[in-house]
């Protein structure tokens, strides 16, 4: 299996010695991207704008490798404080995906002064580069 990894300036630098995305051909992981805008590094308020950020930077690492949100069969989801924030997390994540939805985990993580972070596994169709 040929492996290829992409690391972009037009998303926020990796916090450790990491890819943003890993293209194994059929299949793409990405890293588990938070809400830093990559131009400014500023973090967006609030739950709503933060999880539009992070599937913003989910779409860019995806589109990379020519993929898009449509072509995402799982994703990872980790919420500072679900007890508070998941209906605003969802609720944004389901306008950005569309159906029919990939499976996903969702989990209360301690995360570093950010409220959500994604990661997700794309597949690319058989008339896909």
């Amino acid at each position: 299996m040929t492996r290829v990894a992409h690391v972009s300036s037009t998303l926020p630098a990796p916090a450790g010695p990491y890819s943003h995305v890993m293209d194994c051909g059929a299949f793409v992981v990405t890293a588990g991207f938070g809400p830093q805008d990559p131009a400014t590094g500023m973090v967006p308020e609030g739950i709503e704008a933060q999880t539009e950020q992070v599937i913003s930077n989910v779409e860019t690492a995806l589109g990379l490798v020519g993929l898009s949100l449509t072509d995402v069969v799982k994703s990872t989801v980790h919420v500072e404080r679900p007890d508070r924030d998941f209906p605003g997390f969802n609720e944004v994540y389901g306008r950005r995906f569309s159906a029919p939805y990939p499976v996903r985990t969702t989990v209360g993580s301690r995360l570093a002064n950010i409220l959500v972070e994604i990661d997700v596994m794309a597949v690319r169709s058989s008339d896909q580069p």
